[in-house]
This record gives structure tokens, C-alpha cells and sequence, in this order.
């Protein structure tokens, strides 16, 4: 067990706080080695997406038999192809998984029956509405309950409001008969997933448990042990899922915040990234973002919705986040509003103008497009008349919600364009074409391959 340093912006007294984390230890008896003896219990991973493939994956690495079920036949035979949005290593981690047996892959959720251990990974998104979607999660812990049997531990992973763990996994396996606690084990451990951060790797990045009862968060953070070397304990399920929801809304606070200080910092011709950097120097009390076109992904733009939606129906409100949310949502426009002042600086109007977005992936080195703001970009730029087009080396396609595809520009040209918007610059790609463009609004603010850009 590594020892944790608290990230707390309370003026350096986290030292003091640090005897309130409880840390899971093997019980006496097991042998503790740099490398762990190979487990022979099966442990089953339902939903094999960003977080499911990689926990498989980490599982497989100390469990001789693990097993990764998925319900779309193309998702699986995109993992068996090597087909996957993941960095090279674990590229390798998932052949050799599969090469050795540690990993099978599945499509028939029966072998469920056969786990000494369930661990569910299913995506939970919102809809148009940011209503929570939770179809996939319903049907997973459906699942899960259906093929539930005694002597067995079931974690649920997926970000979801407070209570879903006994709503939809101790509660329907009580009506089955099982009791939780002693003949089936519950916990809720949310992943901490960074797609495309290599510094923020899964053995090095602490898990939270939350058992039902104590013996539950003991056997579950026996699991989740073989995925990182710090599990620390929680007292409730409950607790968990909302450690989990502040983590994520602490993240939408700080970034939309970022996003206005950088509005402030171009009003007073400032750099808000040379900013950001010297306010981060002080030791204590700062925990900066850099600003965007915006925020995307899985998490920020959707998991505090689950918060404010379960508020919402306990008449209650949470105005510093609904906030945060609602700048979140108006950054693309921002962004929109932006490209049509520098358009119209040189004469030019939107409706016409050829626009073409550098990047159009939620965030650089990952092949993801949930709820990029690259989006709305493109679809309030088309709908105000302009030719907009993309370039970005990992999404060769992008659907807009009308119904109409894109494909990338492989080989622009930045003479060829009238604005260069750049939303995301992959790492290992040459964006030198876009400084010969006359008019480049970089979103991202770091962008210093064009010496006459514009930021939002």
C-alpha cells in the first residue's frame, strides 16, 4: 500500500487529515511481493468500453481467468482485432491477455453464473434533455442479478446518482432472496479512468471502496486491489457514488471557472496560460485548469447532471453548480461568436466563409467524440451559412445531429481556408499548415505554430 498525498486546497493542513483515510490491507497471512501471486478466483467484467477493456485488462494481469462480456458483437471483435482507442502499451497488455487465455471475451452474459466476482463497467451518459440515461446501467445490474449466485461479489463502477447500488443491485437481489452481506457481497468503487493521460495510469491511481456492510468492502477491495496498489475504504456505497460526482463536478467548477478568467485575461490583453502557471507555483490553497472551446467526454459534461437531477427531484438546488453547467454548455457559442468578430474584422461574414476545425476529438490523443464541443462548433457554423470542414488524423468521420457526415481533410491546406479554428491538437501530428492560414482563433490557447492567432 503506497502512501497517499491528500490533494486539498486547505492551506497545507491535509497532513493532519491523512489519519482519516482508511486503507484496505491483505488480511495476515498473504504474502505481500513485488509480484503477487496469480489469483485463481474468476472475476467477470460486464461492459467492456473506455473503463471496462482496461480493467479487464489490470485484472487479467494478477487473475489467471477473467473474463470480458460485452453485448455488441463489433465492440468485440474490434478488441480481438487490436482495434481499440488505447496507448500502445496496453495495446500489448490486451494480445497478451488474449494470447495467454487470462482474457476471453464473451458475448452470452450467462457465464455471470460462473464469477467468484462481477464487476460492472457500462457507460452512463445523459440525453438532449441531460436527463440521466441509465438504460445500460439497469440492464446491466439486471444482469448481473439475474445470473447472481451465493459466495459472490458484484462491483458496480459506472458514475451514477446516490443510491443506485442498492436501488439496482441490493434491493432485486434481496426480492431474489440472496441476503447481502453474507451470502452475496455489494460495493460501489468508481473508476478513475484518464483516457490518453500516460501520467495517470491505473496501478498508480487510488480506488475508492464502499461496501454494503464491512465484510463487502473487504472482498470487494480485494478486487480492486489487483487493479492499483492504494484501495481505500468508505463507509457506504453511498458515499462512494457521491465521492465520485464531487470529484467530476469539482473538475466542471474549475474549468468553467478557468474559461471565464481567460474572457477576463483577453479583455485586459493577458495570457491566461502564463497566468494559470504562476498562480499554480503557490504550494497551498490553488488548483488550476487551463481554458478551451470547452469541455467533453464521458464525465465532466454528463456526471454532475446526476447530482442535480436527483436534487431536482427532492425540490432542492445547487446554484454554484448549475452555474458551472450552464457556462460549460455556452462555451461552444463562445467559441462560434469568436470566429465571426474575426472573420468580420477582415471584411468577411460567416455565412460563405470556408472554416476548417484542427481537431474535433473531446480531448488530444484519444479517438473520442462524446460530447465534444467540436460539435456544436460545426453545426452553428453551418447553420449561419459557413463551409465547415475538419481535419483530425484520429476521427475520420463525424456525424452532426442532422444526420449529415463529414469526413476528415487528410492533407489541408492552411492558404485554402479562411479561419483555422483549432480545438484539438493530437500529440505527434504536424499542425504547421494552419500558421499559413490568414486567420487562426486557437481555442486551445496554447497553440504557437501560427505567430498571428487569436485566442477565444
Amino acid at each position: 500500500m503506497t502512501q497517499q498525498q491528500l490533494a486539498l486546497a486547505i492551506n497545507g493542513r491535509e497532513r493532519h487529515l491523512s489519519d482519516r483515510l482508511v486503507a484496505y490491507r491483505e488480511p495476515a497471512g498473504v504474502p505481500v511481493s513485488e509480484a503477487p501471486p496469480v489469483r485463481q478466483e474468476t472475476v467477470v467484467v460486464l461492459g467492456l468500453g473506455y473503463v471496462g477493456l482496461p480493467t479487464a485488462c489490470g485484472l487479467a494481469a494478477r487473475r489467471s481467468s477473467v473474463v470480458g462480456v460485452d453485448v455488441s458483437k463489433a465492440r468485440l471483435r474490434a478488441i480481438a482485432d487490436g482495434d481499440v482507442d488505447l496507448p500502445e502499451p496496453e495495446r500489448e497488455l490486451v494480445r497478451d491477455a488474449l494470447a495467454d487465455g487470462s482474457l476471453r471475451l464473451v458475448e452470452d452474459p450467462s457465464v455471470l453464473g460462473e464469477a467468484d466476482a462481477i464487476v460492472v463497467c457500462v457507460p452512463t451518459p445523459v440525453d438532449g434533455d441531460r436527463v440521466p440515461d441509465l438504460s445500460a446501467l439497469r440492464g446491466a445490474c439486471a444482469t448481473a442479478v439475474a445470473h447472481a449466485r451465493a459466495g459472490q461479489t458484484i462491483i458496480l463502477t459506472s458514475t451514477t446518482f446516490v443510491g443506485t447500488t442498492r436501488d439496482l443491485l441490493v434491493e432485486p437481489l434481496r426480492r431474489r432472496g440472496l441476503t447481502v452481506g453474507k451470502e452475496v457481497h455489494v460495493a460501489f468503487s468508481p473508476e478513475r479512468i484518464d483516457p490518453g493521460n500516460h501520467d495517470h495510469v491505473q496501478r498508480e491511481t487510488p480506488r475508492i471502496v464502499g461496501g454494503v456492510t464491512p465484510e463487502c468492502a473487504a472482498r470487494a477491495a480485494r478486487v480492486i486491489g489487483d487493479l492499483t496498489d492504494s484501495v481505500y475504504l468508505v463507509g457506504s456505497p453511498e458515499a462512494a457514488e457521491l465521492t465520485k460526482l464531487y470529484e467530476n463536478i469539482f473538475r466542471a467548477v474549475n474549468l468553467a471557472l478557468a474559461n471565464e478568467v481567460a474572457d477576463v485575461c483577453r479583455a485586459m490583453a493577458l495570457d491566461p496560460i502564463e497566468v494559470t502557471i504562476a498562480a499554480g507555483t503557490k504550494p497551498y490553497g490553488f488548483l488550476g485548469s487551463f481554458p478551451g472551446p470547452g469541455v467533453g467526454g464521458h464525465c465532466i459534461p454528463c456526471d454532475p447532471h446526476y447530482l442535480l437531477w436527483q436534487l431536482r427531484e427532492q425540490g432542492l438546488g445547487a446554484p454554484v453548480i448549475e452555474q458551472a453547467m450552464h457556462s460549460i454548455e455556452q462555451r461552444p457559442e463562445k467559441v462560434v461568436h469568436r470566429a465571426g468578430q474575426l472573420l468580420a474584422e477582415s471584411g468577411r461574414e460567416v455565412a460563405g466563409a470556408r472554416v476548417l476545425l484542427a481537431g474535433v476529438s473531446y480531448k488530444a490523443g484519444v479517438r473520442d467524440l462524446r460530447e465534444s464541443p467540436s460539435l456544436p462548433i460545426i453545426t452553428e457554423l453551418h447553420r449561419m451559412g459557413a463551409d465547415v470542414r475538419y481535419h483530425d488524423p484520429l476521427i475520420d468521420e463525424v456525424e452532426l445531429p442532422d444526420g449529415s457526415r463529414l469526413r476528415s481533410e487528410p492533407a489541408p491546406r492552411g492558404q485554402d481556408w479562411d479561419l483555422v479554428v483549432v480545438h484539438t491538437v493530437h500529440p505527434g501530428f504536424d499542425y504547421g499548415w494552419a500558421g499559413d492560414c490568414p486567420r487562426v482563433l486557437d481555442a486551445t490557447y496554447q497553440f504557437d505554430l501560427a505567430p498571428h492567432r487569436q485566442v477565444v
